[in-house]
This record gives C-alpha cells, sequence and structure tokens, in this order.
C-alpha cells in the first residue's frame, strides 16, 4: 500500500508538472489563503499583546474609583458629573481594608505651562504621593515629592518625557530648573521614566504632577475642599482584586450613608475590567480578520474543485483504460484526492512563507507589530489541506464513478 501511494503522489506530481501555468493558478488561491490567514492572525495577535503591554503600564493589581452620576430635577447626569469621592475617602480605605497595599488620589485640568520662551499645554495631575507606587512611575532623574511636601503644600513638579522635549533643549537638565503653571513658579524635582501610550491610547508622558494640596489650593481652586476625581488603590495580589473591590464598596456606601435601594454614587474599575475589555475587542477584531482571511481559502478550493472537474473530463480515456488493466474505484478516486492534496500542500507551503514575509513587512512599514505563532501557521497549514480534500471530492468521486466501457469510447 505505501508503494501504492507513493507511486500515486509521483504520478500526481507528473501530471500536474503537464500543466503548469493551470496547477500555479489553481495553487494561487491556496498561496493567498493561507498567507492571508497567518498575516491577517499574527496582527490580531500582535495588537492584543501590545494592548497587555499598555494596560501593563497603570501599574500592578491596581483599582481605580471614579465619581458616580448625579442627578438633578429627575434628570440623571453622566458618570464623573458629581462630587462624591474625597481624601478621606481614600485615607479610610487604607485603614479599613487590610486587602489594600496602598491608596491614592488626584485631579486634573489641562494647563499652559511655560519655561522661559518656550509654553506648552499639557496635563497637570495633583496627586497624593501614594498615585506614583501605585501606578509604579519610575524615574529618569530626580524623585517623587513627599508627604511632606503635601502637607506644606510644595511648589514642585514631576514632568513626563513630552513635556521635557517641548519645554527644555535637547540635553538640557529639567531638573532644578523653574517653570510655571498658572503664572506660578514650580521647581522642578523629577523626570519620569517614558510609559508611552495607554490602554485608551493617550500619551501617557504628556503629564506634569504637582502635590495634590498644592493644586487644589493654589493652581485648580475647588468648591469643595479635599474634593478628589478619582481615588486609586492596589493589592498584592491579582487575586485580592475582586475582594477587595467588594470591601471598597461597603466601605464606601457606609461613608456615603447610601441606603440599601439607592446605586453606588461612584464606579469602581480594576485593571483586570480594562485589559478584559481591551482584549475582548482584540480577540473580535483577530476573529474578522481570520474569517476575512479563511475566504481566501475556500475560494482556492472552488479552484482546485473546478480544475480537477475539468481534469476528470479531459482523461476520461485514461481511466477507462486504467479500469479496463485492472484498476479499482478506489485507486481512481485515491489518484484524483491526491492531485488535489499536492495542489493544497504545495500552495500551504508557499502560503507560510508568504504570510510570515507579509507579517514581517506590516512590522517593518507600517509599524504594527505582529506575533506569528506556530500553532496559526500550523492551524492554516492543515485547513489548507483540509480544504484541498474535501473539494476534491466531488471530482474524485466523478471520476471513480465512471462507466469503463463508456469511458474507453470517449473522445
Amino acid at each position: 500500500m505505501p508503494a501504492f501511494i507513493l507511486l500515486t503522489v509521483w504520478t500526481a506530481v507528473r501530471i500536474l508538472g503537464r500543466n503548469r501555468l493551470r496547477a500555479g493558478l489553481t495553487m494561487l488561491g491556496i498561496v493567498i489563503g493561507v498567507g492571508a490567514v497567518i498575516a491577517m492572525v499574527s496582527i490580531g495577535e500582535g495588537a492584543k499583546a501590545a494592548v497587555a503591554q499598555r494596560v501593563a503600564t497603570m501599574g500592578t493589581n491596581v483599582i481605580m474609583v471614579l465619581p458616580g452620576s448625579m442627578t438633578s430635577s429627575g434628570v440623571r447626569g453622566g458618570h464623573g458629573g458629581a462630587v462624591t469621592l474625597t481624601m478621606s475617602d481614600g485615607i479610610d480605605l487604607k485603614k479599613r481594608i487590610p486587602l489594600l497595599r496602598d491608596t491614592g488620589w488626584g485631579k486634573r485640568d489641562v494647563m499652559q505651562i511655560v519655561n522661559g520662551n518656550k509654553n506648552w499645554n499639557g496635563t497637570v495631575n495633583g496627586v497624593s504621593p501614594g498615585y506614583l507606587t501605585i501606578r509604579d512611575w519610575s524615574f529618569t532623574s530626580g524623585g517623587p515629592f513627599t508627604q511632606q511636601d503635601m502637607d506644606t503644600a510644595a511648589c514642585v513638579a514631576l514632568l513626563g518625557q513630552t513635556i521635557v522635549e517641548n519645554l527644555f533643549d535637547a540635553g538640557e537638565e529639567p531638573v532644578g530648573a523653574v517653570i510655571r503653571i498658572k503664572n506660578m513658579p514650580f521647581r522642578v524635582i523629577g523626570v519620569l521614566a517614558p510609559k508611552g501610550q495607554s490602554a485608551q491610547g493617550s500619551d501617557q508622558d504628556d503629564i506634569i504632577f504637582i502635590p495634590f494640596t498644592t493644586a487644589e489650593r493654589k493652581v485648580f481652586g475647588t468648591q469643595f475642599l479635599g474634593s478628589v476625581g478619582a481615588l486609586f488603590a492596589s493589592t498584592e495580589r491579582t487575586d485580592d482584586l475582586a475582594p477587595a473591590v467588594e470591601q471598597i464598596r461597603e466601605v464606601l456606601r457606609q461613608r456615603h450613608r447610601l441606603q440599601p435601594d439607592q446605586d453606588d454614587d461612584f464606579i469602581i474599575r480594576t485593571q483586570v475590567d480594562i485589559g478584559k475589555v481591551q482584549e475582548g475587542t482584540s480577540e473580535t477584531m483577530t476573529v474578522m480578520l481570520f474569517t476575512i482571511a479563511s475566504i481566501s481559502l475556500l475560494v482556492g478550493g472552488i479552484g482546485i474543485m473546478n480544475i480537477l472537474l475539468v481534469s476528470v473530463t479531459e482523461r476520461t480515456r485514461e481511466i477507462g483504460v486504467r479500469m479496463a488493466v485492472g484498476a479499482k474505484r478506489g485507486h481512481i478516486m485515491v489518484q484524483f484526492l491526491i492531485e488535489a492534496m499536492t495542489i493544497s500542500l504545495v500552495g500551504g507551503c508557499l502560503g507560510i512563507v508568504f504570510g510570515v514575509l507579509g507579517a514581517r513587512v506590516m512590522t517593518v512599514i507600517a509599524g504594527w507589530p505582529t506575533i506569528i505563532s506556530s500553532d496559526t501557521v500550523a492551524a492554516a497549514f492543515v485547513f489548507s489541506l483540509a480544504v484541498g480534500l474535501f473539494f476534491g471530492l466531488y471530482p474524485a468521486n466523478k471520476a471513480a464513478r465512471l462507466n469503463p466501457i463508456d469511458a474507453l469510447r470517449y473522445e
């Protein structure tokens, strides 16, 4: 039996070699299909990895608590429309919830920052020292402000890389310089290490940090002293996030004196929640790209079936001769199936090469991150063989069912 299979494969290769152009054009659909599947899925996997990397820049096991919505005259406003969170909330959460490693808070606004004759509109964040720890901010020079700076409302600032690039000349040392925010002088005490884009696509380096008390009393102003734009917390382990969220909800409802029938006046989000949303979007895109690319494989399979049907017609007399000298229907069927599988095999191999090259080209030219998985390559190759087998069945069966006498008479 193995000798018969090898002989049949050799015969199939010779037959396909007689019509190289036709075989090549038939194979082209499989090549494009396999290549498209590998390239598109690699782009999708690269996007998922990029999103995961951006989510990781938020910090480790981060929990965010945002102000809730506000109802006025029966009209419910958007989230963040109410002042519902305070510094006292953040301090009390850390005291009452042992699972929390640290808590922090902040508020922000876009303001003009001036250094000499240069200016830039950047995001100024008034934060507590704990916020910097929770977000895992590191420094290229200088260091963070302290609790004493918070207590004295010191005019000190930490600059992100984008701010540095727009306010200082190349090679100029920002630490020790004095910049102006809302016409107030601030001494730069640290330059933040770059973090790149966030999971939402915003520039995390276009940022300035100043002590929260300084922002509240000297820069932003406030209607309610101690009110914050958001609370932040972190846990030691990822497994602690879910129970910590429930405990935060319970403590805040108690502090805000909410009745059991009242909705929360705050929103809690975790780093895991944000990651799942972003990952779900990337997975949807990957599935969509895979589906579109798979259509090319199906089109290639239809091409194989059409060419084999033509081949059956052209070789009807040859089939009759083979049957007359003892070939069984199974032999004829296997021959045509092997021809279909050979086209798929060669097309699949070429498709893998072009798919990998296409993914690399996308990375180099467009800058898109791509991850080429061996599982994806194997799946695309097996799928191409399955397409060849499936679409080769009908022509092979048609050839096997020919009447030997009619086939010998065919001209």
